[in-house]
């Protein structure tokens, strides 16, 4: 019989975890990017924004570099 998966009790004002799985998507660029906010699952949310917009300009210019080639 296999073992029960071991969870921790939530801590009363913590955040929680969303749990939420990414797929590489194979872009290297755009792979990091879900890396960076893969790490923010379970972070307090005021850290979150410096990330997403840091994310979403990598992103953006990714995008931008597909139309020069």
């Amino acid at each position: 019989m296999p073992e029960p998966e071991s969870r921790t009790a939530p801590v009363p004002g913590e955040p929680l975890p969303l749990g939420v799985e990414l797929a590489p998507t194979g872009h290297p660029a755009v792979d990091a990017g879900l890396a960076r906010l893969a790490a923010l699952d379970g972070v307090p949310t005021d850290a979150h924004v410096a990330v997403y917009e840091d994310v979403h300009q990598r992103l953006a210019d990714t995008l931008a570099a597909l139309d020069r080639d």
